[in-house]
């Protein structure tokens, strides 16, 4: 399979910084707010004016709450878990459906107890709550309130009981799951709209290789991204089965975007009163990302692209000293810390020291009062046996003067980035947690979670020196891709020479593409013959050994005839060579491109494709930023051909020039020859043979196409 399709990335740095500033995993300014992120017009999630649109920060404290009543139902505290649904959806409780459902495991969880009081308890709950819910939850929830009574006569242990599945702590999940489906409906508290991107393209990425029986070459990725198992949906009340019909084409969009059965698309239209946007969030909410690997990428992706620090975990020497014997054992640990924060630069040994607080025998706590210290020491001289980690056909460039000069061109763009700080507000604050046992492991946990400087996943510990290397590699990489994005064409090729004098003689597109803006740039200015020497002296030589660029040449040549300063700047797409030569540059010295760039090349790819087997366009892109993500530029050797058209039009009489930067794939990734679906039969046989067969679009189509679009025949011959 070809994972090599086109991605805008700057679209998905849009994406990104705003699920990274939704998700509050980096640190804003004291006047910055999450609603005023450089993302924020991201936060509007459907183009129905009927559709759910919300606030970053509200809806973040939402998810919050929901994640905490989640947890509470998954560890079978009910109590806990309906007082704060009072507290903050008291609404979603006069749903006695709901409402039933908890108190039914209430019952079970005060019988799990296996007490006298628990029992106790348990009665009570049945005369107080669960029997009065029954009368008037639904038709069979009076009989399911008399199978959850005989609890009271098998074990918890007799698995062959006719209630072992009551017992089951499954239930506290699926009760905990669908809590979560109603809450983010109610509460309008969808997740950022990267992490349903993600959702939707690697579903119909797994879906296309199965179908086509191909290898996907992101397997390890999506296994570990997307679980399998998805929370209970939320089931509509008996008010909404009145609803109107639903558009059969909502329906089958809905059916196979998401995986459902007719009728369970039909029910989600119907829980969202007809919204098919907001039922398409519904559904694709309930599918599970797995948290920590997500942030992962999205840190390894921030970093490579310069939206956070960079910092590195390295490895340093910890030594407890005991300030009261015999309340540790007194030994080495092991520490990570964020190079970015912590690690001292100017070359000498330094100690930096922690307090932990050892409140009992087996107790520690961290940052409370200076009872017990550690000592963490970093060595500046590598040791012997540690690998350069720099490329062996590189010429070793003064480093310093190189990041100096990068400073002084992109302090500006330094300064933007932001500082990682996680998903501190969901763990408990390290100050107020206390580790029943103080061992090596116990003490590594601890430290892990201080947040010193946060963990950087995918990079072995390395030594100070070579980590500094790195770091610093990262941020040449980061300023010659600012460089070029500004225009800054003499600086690049100057800084990239410095760098890797051999880097240009491997890369000639690359640097044709850089005399190129050199060029357009000295011609916006009125400095035609300073243009032709860049070009007699570069580009003319680049082109003569490398065919290719001819043509590009020749187009650039002809905008001399009529230059246009406004067309000129707005017409180069810097960031597309910019993009490029951060892959190029970074292979060079090591850096590889993070797993998240991978992912979504292969799964913007197999979107392009599964939708061209569909025959028709997707319906949810739009809502999904799909579309922006394939809203690409103009490739810089194409775009002079552009500039060249347009000046060509100019001096035969145009009365206006008008260039675009970007080239927008076609809606559906089809190409515009091919012929669409309404070409091949009929919609509406289409739709009835889905409906019918419960077939995707594609095997409809193909179908009908047998037997010469004609509905009927395709389902009798099914039939028959």
């Amino acid at each position: 399979m070809d994972d090599a399709a086109p991605v805008n990335w700057e679209a998905l740095d849009a994406l990104v910084i705003d699920f990274a500033t939704s998700e509050n995993l980096i640190e804003q300014q004291p006047q910055e707010s999450l609603a005023d992120s450089p993302a924020s017009p991201l936060s509007p999630l459907s183009p129905s004016s009927s559709s759910v649109s919300y606030s970053s920060s509200s809806s973040y404290h939402s998810r919050l709450i929901i994640r905490q009543i989640r947890r509470c139902l998954a560890a079978g505290d009910i109590d806990a878990g309906i007082e704060l649904l009072r507290a903050h959806a008291p609404s979603v409780l006069d749903d006695h459906r709901v409402l039933f459902r908890l108190q039914k495991q209430k019952f079970i969880e005060l019988l799990r107890k296996g007490t006298e009081e628990g029992r106790d308890a348990a009665i009570a709950c049945i005369r107080t709550a669960l029997a009065p819910c029954a009368l008037d939850a639904y038709p069979e929830a009076y009989e399911e309130f008399k199978h959850v009574l005989l609890a009271f006569i098998y074990d918890i242990h007799d698995k062959s009981s006719p209630v072992a599945n009551e017992w089951s702590e499954k239930k506290r999940s699926e009760i905990a799951g669908l809590m979560t489906s109603v809450l983010r409906a109610h509460l309008q508290a969808y997740d950022p709209v990267f992490a349903m991107t993600l959702r939707y393209l690697i579903s119909i990425h797994k879906t296309f290789c199965f179908r086509q029986g191909t290898t996907s070459p992101i397997s390890d990725l999506t296994e570990r991204l997307l679980m399998e198992e998805r929370d209970p949906p939320a089931v509509p009340q008996e008010s909404f089965y009145e609803a109107p019909p639903f558009d059969e084409v909502d329906i089958q969009a809905l059916a196979h975007a998401v995986e459902l059965t007719r009728q369970g698309a039909v029910d989600s239209l119907r829980y969202a009163k007809g919204d098919l946007f907001q039922a398409f969030q519904n559904e694709l909410c309930r599918t599970k990302l797995d948290v920590p690997v997500l942030d992962e990428l999205v840190r390894e992706y921030c970093v490579y692209r310069g939206i956070v620090r960079s910092g590195f975990v390295a490895s340093a020497e910890c030594k407890v000293n005991q300030s009261e014997p015999g309340r540790l054992p007194s030994q080495n640990y092991s520490l990570e810390v964020d190079q970015a924060t912590s690690i001292p630069s100017d070359g000498e040994n330094s100690v930096i020291t922690m307090h932990l607080d050892v409140s009992s025998e087996n107790d520690v706590v961290v940052n409370s009062r200076p009872e017990t210290d550690i000592e963490m020491r970093y060595a500046s001289e590598s040791t012997g046996n540690c690998e350069d980690c720099s490329t062996s056909e590189i010429q070793q460039p003064d480093i310093s003067k190189l990041l100096q000069r990068n400073r002084n061109y992109t302090s500006g763009e330094r300064s933007k980035r932001k500082r990682w700080r996680g998903r501190q507000d969901e763990q408990e604050y390290l100050s107020g947690v206390a580790y029943s046992a103080c061992s090596k492991q116990d003490l590594d946990a601890v430290i892990a979670r201080a947040d010193i400087g946060g963990e950087h996943q995918g990079i072995e510990k390395q030594s100070t020196e070579d980590l500094n290397n790195m770091d610093d590699r990262y941020e040449i990489v980061l300023g010659i891709k600012d460089l070029a994005a500004r225009g800054m064409a003499t600086e690049v090729v100057e800084q990239v020479n410095a760098l890797d004098p051999n880097f240009f003689s491997q890369n000639h597109a690359l640097l044709f593409q850089l005399k190129q803006v050199e060029f357009l740039k000295l011609v916006s200015a009125g400095d035609q013959s300073g243009a032709l020497k860049v070009a007699c002296s570069h580009m003319g030589p680049l082109a003569a050994n490398d065919p290719s660029l001819l043509k590009p040449l020749k187009e650039t040549l002809v905008v001399l005839l009529r230059p246009h300063e406004e067309m000129l700047g707005k017409g180069l797409p810097l960031n597309a060579l910019a993009n490029s030569l951060q892959v190029a540059i970074g292979q060079r010295l090591g850096i590889e491109e993070p797993q998240l760039m991978r992912l979504m090349r292969a799964a913007m790819h197999t979107h392009n494709e599964w939708f061209k087997l569909q025959m028709c366009k997707d319906r949810f892109e739009g809502l999904m930023r799909i579309d922006s993500l394939k809203e690409l530029e103009t490739p810089l050797l194409s775009a002079c051909s552009m500039l060249s058209s347009n000046a060509d039009s100019s001096t035969q009489g145009s009365s206006q020039v008008t260039t675009s930067s970007s080239a927008r794939l076609p809606e559906d990734g089809t190409s515009p020859a091919q012929v669409s679906s309404g070409e091949v039969c009929d919609e509406s046989a289409i739709l009835k043979v889905m409906e019918f067969l419960a077939l995707p679009r594609a095997d409809a189509i193909h179908l009908l196409a047998q037997y010469n679009g004609n509905a009927e025949t395709v389902i009798q011959q099914i039939f028959a």
